[in-house]
């Protein structure tokens, strides 16, 4: 492996620390729109992803991928249902992945 100069080394710890003071500062910018697209979700779903409605389905310990799917298929319209492609429409892509992973990691009950 090849050895950096000492100007060189230390500017690679610079941007490192940089690097990880970014990401420290950015966390809550990050997890409050989540949370904020959590509690919309938990609205219909539940807070804890099982819905009280009968009418409404419970989305903890569901399939990541199948909720992945089912949030892009509302958000281009290609699956109907009105509240579902109104809470869609706007998400990102990383929203709907981040989404799914949350409530697939919940337990089922």
């Amino acid at each position: 492996m090849r050895q950096l100069s000492p100007t060189r080394a230390a500017s690679v710890r610079m941007f490192r620390w940089t690097a990880l003071a970014a990401v420290v500062l950015m966390g809550p910018a990050i997890a409050e729109p989540r949370q904020t697209l959590i509690e919309q979700c938990a609205a219909s779903h539940g807070d804890d992803g099982i819905a009280r409605d009968t009418e409404v389905p419970h989305l903890a310990g569901q399939n990541e991928r199948y909720l992945v799917n089912q949030m892009l298929a509302f958000r281009s319209g290609k699956r109907a249902h009105k509240e579902m492609r109104f809470m869609a429409r706007d998400m990102t892509t990383g929203e709907i992945v981040a989404l799914a992973a949350y409530y697939a990691a919940l337990s089922p009950r």
